[in-house]
Order: C-alpha cells, then sequence, then structure tokens
C-alpha cells in the first residue's frame, strides 16, 4: 500500500514541535454521516493556510508546513486520514498528523501519512466512474481520541503561504472516523457453529433472494456447492479465451452468522486439491452496516491470483479492537474514498482472525479495489497493520495460509505456481500488458509500492508453502 514516498522536510519538522498547543474548545463541524453514538460517523476538517489559522506564521513557514489544522478539540474518534478531491490528482507533499489520546489527555507524536494510490479500484472498472472516487492517504488507527493537528507541506515548496500550494491538490481535507459501538453480538467470545454454513442458510445465497434488485445476465455459480474444476489459464496465449465475466448480482436479504465453520469443501474427481475452510468472521460479526456501501455486488469469472497488502494502519491496536478497526477502514474507504465496498476481499489480524471484506460472498470470485490494474480475477488479503521492518506474527502468517490454500483451491490454483493477469493500468504494467505472477503474490509484485512491507513480503514463500501442503501437494 506504501507507494515510494520521498521524505521531503526533514529536521525542519522540528520548529513545528514547538508551535503553542491552545486547543480550540469547540467540537468540529462538518459532519457528512449525521452521526449516531452507536452508528459511528466522519468529521471533515478542511486544511487551510496555517497562518491564518492563528499558528504562528513565522514557525509555520520554516517547517514548511504550508497548509495544516491548529491543534484542536473534537469529537471522539479512532483512526484519521487525509482525502482531496481528485481521485488522478498526485500528492507532491509530505502530511503529517498526530493526536490526543481521550484517556490520558496525551499526545502522539508527528506520524506520517503515505499517498494510498496503489490499492485502488481498476481505471476501467464501473467503481472508478461517477466522478464519487477522491484522492487520499493510508488512514492510521490512533484508538480513542479527541484531539488533532495536521500539517501537509508540498515537496520542493517555495515556503509561501497561499490558498492552494504548488504541488498539493485542492479540496484536501481531514477525515476523523468514528467506527462507533457494532453490534450486541460482538460482545460475545468468537465461537465457531458447526453446523453453520451461510451457503445452505435461506436467503444467504444472492441469486435466490427475490427482494434484491435484479441480477445482470449469467450470475457466476455458488462454488460452496460446486467447486470449479482446475482450467488451463485462460490468458495464456495458447489457451482459449476466458468468457465475459458477469457484473452485477443482487445482494442477500439476511446477515450471515459470526462465523464461517471449519469444513472440508466438496471434491470431485477433477477437484483433487482442496483445503479445510477456516474460521471467518463475517461482515455481521465485525458490524459492517450494510446501508454504507452500494447495492448488489461484482463479480469476476475466477480468481486466479491472491495478491497479499498491508493496511498501514499501524500496529498500536489490540485484537479485541479489531472489529472497530474494520468498521474504520469500510467508512474511509466508501464515505472519505468514494469506492463502493471494503477495498479487500479478506483481511486477517495479528491474532490469527480472519475477517471478510468486500460482502458479495466469501466462495466467490468479488472484485475487490485493492491492486490497482489487477483487481479482475484477484483476490486481495490485508494484514492489519504496519509491516516494512516489524515482522508479523506467526498466527497471522499461518492464517493467510490457512486462507490461501481454502479459497484457492476452489478455483484449481496451485499455492506454488504461477498464472498470467492482464493489467488494466498501473505504474509497472501497462494497461493491456500480460503479466506473470505467482498464484500467492506481495502486492509489489503487480504495482511498483512497497507493499506489504519487507518483513511481510518475505514471509510469502512460507505462505506458499504452508498453503500448498493445506491442499496435499
Amino acid at each position: 500500500m506504501r507507494a515510494f514516498l520521498a521524505s521531503s522536510i526533514g529536521v525542519a519538522c522540528t520548529a513545528a514541535l514547538a508551535l503553542p498547543l491552545a486547543l480550540n474548545p469547540a467540537p468540529a463541524r462538518g459532519d457528512r454521516d449525521g452521526r449516531a453514538e452507536s452508528a459511528g460517523g466522519t468529521q471533515s476538517l478542511p486544511l487551510l493556510p496555517l497562518g491564518g489559522s492563528g499558528l504562528d506564521r513565522g514557525a509555520a513557514m520554516s517547517a514548511g508546513a504550508v497548509l495544516g489544522v491548529a491543534p484542536r478539540s473534537v469529537r471522539p474518534f479512532s483512526l484519521v486520514g487525509v482525502v482531496w478531491d481528485d481521485a488522478s490528482a498526485r500528492l507532491r507533499g509530505q502530511v503529517q498528523v498526530r493526536t490526543r489520546e481521550a484517556a490520558t489527555g496525551a499526545w502522539s507524536a508527528w506520524r506520517d501519512l503515505e499517498a494510498l494510490d496503489d490499492d485502488a479500484p481498476d481505471p476501467d472498472s464501473p467503481e472508478s466512474a461517477g466522478g464519487r472516487r477522491h484522492g487520499g492517504t493510508t488512514p492510521l488507527w490512533v484508538g480513542d481520541s479527541n484531539g488533532v493537528q495536521a500539517r501537509v507541506s508540498p515537496r520542493g515548496g517555495s515556503g509561501v503561504l497561499s490558498a492552494q500550494p504548488a504541488g498539493l491538490p485542492s479540496g484536501l481535507r481531514l477525515e476523523l472516523v468514528d467506527p462507533g459501538r457494532g453490534p450486541a453480538t460482538l460482545a460475545r467470545p468468537l465461537t465457531t457453529d458447526p453446523s453453520a454454513d451461510p451457503s445452505t442458510e435461506p436467503g444467504s445465497d444472492p441469486s435466490t433472494d427475490p427482494s434484491s434488485e435484479p441480477a445482470m445476465e449469467d450470475p457466476p455459480a455458488d462454488l460452496s456447492a460446486s467447486p470449479e474444476a482446475p482450467q488451463a489459464d485462460p490468458e495464456d496465449p495458447s489457451a482459449p479465451p476466458e468468457p465475459e465475466p458477469s457484473e452485477l448480482t443482487p445482494e442477500p436479504s439476511t446477515p450471515p452468522p459470526l462465523e464461517l465453520p471449519e469444513e472440508q469443501p466438496k471434491t470431485s474427481a477433477a477437484q483433487a486439491h482442496t483445503a479445510p475452510r477456516p474460521r471467518i468472521v463475517t461482515r455481521a460479526g465485525w458490524g459492517a452496516d450494510e446501508k454504507l456501501r452500494e447495492k448488489g455486488h461484482r463479480y469476476t469469472k475466477t480468481v486466479k491470483v491472491a495478491f497479499v497488502h498491508h493496511t498501514v494502519t499501524g500496529n498500536a491496536y489490540s485484537c479485541s479492537q479489531v472489529p472497530s478497526v474494520m468498521r474504520s477502514i469500510y467508512r474511509y474507504h466508501v464515505k472519505s474514498m468514494g469506492w463502493r465496498d471494503f477495498g479487500y476481499n479478506f483481511a486477517v489480524d495479528k491474532c490469527g482472525n480472519i475477517y471478510e471484506g468486500r460482502s458479495g460472498g466469501v466462495t466467490k470470485a468479488v472484485q475487490g479495489a485493492h491492486t490497482l490494474g489487477f483487481n479482475k480475477n484477484s483476490m486481495g488479503i490485508a494484514v492489519l497493520g504496519t509491516y516494512s521492518s516489524k515482522k508479523p506474527a506467526g498466527k497471522a502468517v499461518k492464517a493467510v495460509a490457512k486462507l490461501t490454500a481454502w479459497k484457492l483451491g476452489l478455483f484449481g490454483r496451485n499455492p506454488r505456481g504461477t498464472t498470467h493477469l492482464t493489467s488494466a493500468g498501473g505504474n509497472r504494467y501497462k494497461k493491456g500488458k500480460k503479466a506473470k505472477l505467482r498464484v500467492i503474490s506481495g502486492h509489489r509484485d503487480g504495482y511498483n509500492t512497497e507493499c506489504p512491507g519487507d518483513a511481510l513480503y518475505t514471509k510469502l514463500g512460507t505462505v506458499r508453502s504452508k498453503a500448498a501442503r493445506l491442499q496435499g501437494r
């Protein structure tokens, strides 16, 4: 997720640390979501010239912090990011935030927010059309907070304060996300009902729900009933062309149970390599508000590659907080970034729990917004945290292996194998270029980015080996 970004202000940040911390006692305005205490919401604060925000103009200029938010009190929030109007505009600058912990009143150190331009819908997808998308940074999980300060300095800026400095996109604003409390069911321990299976629960199959919006032609089959047999790579030049996938099917009328069970998928003579289905906390389990996302679901034909990511949201979360982290990222992706749903198909926390991300059915080939240029015929798995240098927990690595072994097995994919995907456009492969990729790849294999971080990327060999063994290979 982290694109290669060079630091631009260096030691000049020291001057801004000396800025006075007189807080504005008034609460933040601009909550677009009509926030309710239980439902959560988003506060949106414009980033303005710091000289006009009550800060010392000389200190702001010496630090190079041209736009920002003065230190102020706000309503409670747990996740912060910065967005701007034009999704195609690039951020040529440095964004930094610091926050005040609600329980202690202590301020954090300044932390960088990197541009989120590599985890995104494909350029030619309906999700990119319609003008809803915004540019933005990676969000940062900060826990229960009630104060914030932000600054943005253009790379190579002139030091002149203006309403719109050169190199910075227009409409810059700070997004403060309150995840809300979530459903009462989250107070229960996460336990598994071995008899629960959404593929057999009434109302769980979108194609049988008469109350949902009409489906476009030929919705994909439910692979939990009959897994796809291994096929020749349809994008290999020697293979026949793959049929066009269905675009939209309706959503289920009833939520799935809290968790999906461990079970052995059905097999056939043609589908010899399968793996047990791991426990997966459903969207209902982590408290997704289904009214936030767009209706319906978009599918592609198959799943050929699993892209592994890290969320760069920081590692300062407890596993009991993960439902809140998931709701915060979900709200940021939809309400702040303008995506149709949660970007990743699955998420994994540091305790090894697996979460359903984008809606549409965990057994299906749901098109996500996780790897710019390669969202078709792939899935995205995000390990919650930042793993540029910090090693991922062994439980998280094992969970990624279990998940990929099971899901790729449904589509006849060998975790140790390679395949081909056609790029929809990106900075590593131009549109129309056929890329040879590992079946389990890191995000950086499809896009020039640091994601999933060096420490996690080096574990992908272990993931492939474990997943292959789980498939009996």
